[in-house]
């Protein structure tokens, strides 16, 4: 949807039921055979359960066998809540588990129990990932940033360096780092692995978007918590070296605009943009920084100076972005969606081709924001 006033360009990935389980016929509770009464070896509470697990699923071991000794009257209970909790303890190893199943036998007292785990993601593979990560990191983090311009750097890295498998079958950081495509799971697993690695808090945000299922992430930046949508950040028509900020740093409330989310997660009330505004509005050695990235994340726009209403106003836009060596920009428009229309044509009198836009409600505001690509013709 080039033309005319369009919605996001949608994106959508597949997210996979990760809690689910198998439990063979016939397994669960068969006192098939006694088991030693030796304490040896044996855990007795599901929290020890429970760390035997992560320290399996962390190694990502196919088989994980734990010895059990206590009542085995409500186990598989037990088991279900302590996989679930240990799968929570590690939202990137959550969401590379495909699937796992369990069983266990013994008395009523004792009971061996056996996990088989399988990965979308190796040991092998996972470790790739982490010396990537620190390479990208390296190359990507200037001395003296500030932890918005790091947030920042890691979401473009990620919008700049992959692209949307449309195939939906790659959905691991790992394919994404490999071959440049992946999901949202994918996308969100990278952004997640960045954040964390670079000393970000950060979650896996699971839900739906634009009516499918649809995964992102929640980053905490100064006490304030706040959505990350890489994914839908990412232009379908994969502009070289062009970002889009729509789904960057977003609140709740700007979030259910097209996003859905069931499970409970930290709430993010904060508008980014206005604590921009703080910011930039406070004397100091970042004062810079901080307006620099309004104009990076199209804040600019909200300041009262900042609308166009005709041909020559954008005109001038666009000179501008062509005199910074660019090929798009981002404009507010104070006017009418059929006056848009004749307004752009205005720009076929500049030495540029090729002519796109998208345009959209500015929020808070009664006028567009409209987004103009072209090619210059040299």
């Amino acid at each position: 949807m080039r033309h005319g006033i369009a919605n996001q360009w949608l994106k959508i990935g597949l997210i996979t039921t990760l809690l689910t389980f198998a439990i063979p016929p016939g397994w669960g509770t068969i006192p098939a055979y006694a088991i030693s009464n030796s304490s040896s070896g044996y855990v007795i509470s599901s929290k020890e359960i429970q760390q035997k697990l992560i320290e399996g699923l962390e190694a990502r071991k196919n088989a994980i066998t734990i010895k059990y000794k206590g009542k085995t009257k409500n186990l598989d209970k037990i088991l279900k809540q302590a996989i679930a909790d240990a799968l929570d303890i590690d939202p990137y190893t959550k969401y590379i588990v495909d699937r796992y199943s369990f069983s266990w036998r013994g008395t009523t007292g004792t009971a061996k129990i056996n996990f088989q785990v399988y990965y979308r993601e190796s040991a092998e593979q996972s470790a790739y990932v982490d010396k990537r990560i620190d390479g990208i990191l390296k190359s990507i983090m200037q001395p003296g940033m500030n932890q918005h311009q790091r947030i920042k750097a890691i979401h473009d890295y990620v919008v700049l360096n992959l692209k949307y498998d449309e195939d939906l079958q790659k959905y691991t950081a790992y394919e994404g780092l490999r071959t440049g495509e992946a999901v949202c799971q994918g996308y969100s697993l990278l952004t997640y692995k960045l954040l964390k690695t670079a000393g970000y808090t950060s979650q896996i945000v699971e839900g739906t978007a634009g009516g499918q299922a649809h995964a992102w992430n929640l980053v905490l930046l100064d006490g304030e918590w706040y959505h990350l949508d890489t994914t839908w950040d990412d232009p379908l028509s994969n502009e070289p070296g062009q970002v889009r900020y729509e789904y960057y740093l977003r609140t709740d409330h700007e979030m259910k605009v097209d996003h859905k989310w069931t499970k409970k997660y930290p709430a993010s009330s904060a508008l980014y943009r206005e604590t921009l505004r703080f910011l930039s509005s406070k004397s100091g050695t970042e004062k810079g920084v901080y307006t620099a990235l309004e104009e990076q994340l199209g804040y600019s726009l909200y300041y009262a100076d900042a609308a166009v209403s005709d041909g020559a106003g954008l005109q001038g836009k666009v000179k501008q972005s062509i005199s910074a060596g660019k090929e798009a920009v981002t404009v507010r428009y104070a006017g009418a969606e059929n006056q848009l229309i004749k307004d752009l044509s205005a720009l076929y009198d500049l030495d540029i081709e090729d002519i796109r836009y998208s345009a959209k409600s500015l929020e808070g505001t009664e006028d567009l924001r409209v987004e103009i690509f072209w090619r210059n013709i040299i």
